[in-house]
């Protein structure tokens, strides 16, 4: 047969329509490795498969079962059966196949069973390794982190011996610090109680003078000024002219708890005739604080005086009043000090 009339019988071969001769042959054409006739085989019995899907049942009459078996007798049953044991086709269709891929042989289920055997034991066997590497390696897993814990807790007590010092110092610098703050204020106190006693003692001195006593010895206000600035609560106020002397200026350093003041000014003009400069610590109202003369060619005067209560003083003013000081202003205002 051509190969044109093999491939037209290929349709009728999925089918199982061709006779033994011709199925044979086109077997053996499949064989030769024809990929044409192999593709449209495959076609063909892709669509052979579903062709009883697209039939019509039509149910068989009732009595043609009957007339089949009373037509079978029982030498035609044994020449069929021995027909079929005879004539066996070589191949039916979709068989050609068995002969790229023969069938296994009998002795496969004994042989795969010793290869599942086979398997299972490799199987069991790597199971078990790699559970005692395992078991290994979490053996050396746990030593190292106990190591590491404890170095980890001898570190710990490290840091808290070494924050126990840090805290103690702490403390010991604090004591200190307060120690030196506690020295500091006695000091302080004490040079206070000294001054004051300085202070105390130049008060007797005078009081012993002015009893009949021998005067102290004559001290310069620069002394006196000295002495004051010495003073740690002492306090200083600046005044400024007003419009009588724009010029003139003035500085008043005073401490409350003595009862001394000394006052320097500046560019004041001379006192006239029968007049004087007197100072007032004003508060509620004006209270003198002493009186100072200044001569012609004079630029400065000093005055050094017990002054009475000012603590409460607000502002301080001098003016220009007639000799003797009054009790309260009556004259101009030449200096004056901001509130």
């Amino acid at each position: 047969m051509t190969h044109e009339e093999l491939e037209e019988a290929v349709p009728l071969y999925a089918a199982g329509a061709l006779e033994r001769s011709e199925r044979q042959a086109l077997e053996a054409h499949l064989l030769s490795g024809c990929v044409s006739c192999h593709t449209a085989l495959k076609e063909f019995q892709s669509v052979a498969a579903i062709l009883p899907f697209g039939l019509s049942s039509t149910p068989a009459p009732r009595a043609l079962k009957a007339k089949i078996m009373a037509a079978r007798t029982p030498t035609a049953i044994a020449e069929d059966t021995q027909d079929k044991v005879d004539v066996k086709p070589s191949l039916e269709p979709g068989e050609w196949m068995n002969h790229l891929f023969p069938p296994e042989s009998a002795t496969a289920p004994k042989s795969f069973g010793w290869a599942l055997s086979f398997a299972a034991l490799a199987i069991l066997s790597i199971g078990g390794y790699l559970a005692w590497t395992s078991y290994t390696q979490n053996v050396t897993g746990t030593a190292v982190v106990q190591q590491l814990q404890a170095a980890s807790d001898d570190q710990t007590k490290k840091v808290a011996a070494l924050q126990q010092q840090l805290e103690e110092r702490e403390r010991t610098i604090i004591q200190m610090k307060e120690e030196l703050q506690q020295r500091t204020t006695d000091s302080t106190e004490l040079k206070d109680q000294l001054i004051q006693r300085e202070a105390e003692l130049e008060d007797l001195k005078f009081q012993f003078a002015a009893r009949g006593g021998v005067p102290p010895a004559n001290r310069e206000p620069e002394d006196e000024l000295a002495a004051l600035l010495r003073v740690p609560n002492a306090k200083a106020v600046s005044l400024n002219g007003s419009d009588m002397a724009k010029q003139a200026s003035g500085m008043l350093v005073y401490d409350a708890r003595t009862k001394k003041a000394w006052l320097y000014a500046m560019n004041l003009p001379e006192c006239p005739n029968g007049t004087t400069y007197q100072l007032w610590a004003i508060n509620d109202k004006p209270v003198s604080v002493g009186t100072f003369h200044m001569d012609s060619g004079e630029t400065a005067h000093l005055l050094v005086s017990r002054v009475p209560e000012f603590s409460k003083a607000k502002k301080f003013a001098v003016s220009l009043e007639p000799s003797g000081g009054r009790a309260t202003p009556t004259g101009p205002i030449y200096l004056v000090s901001q509130s």
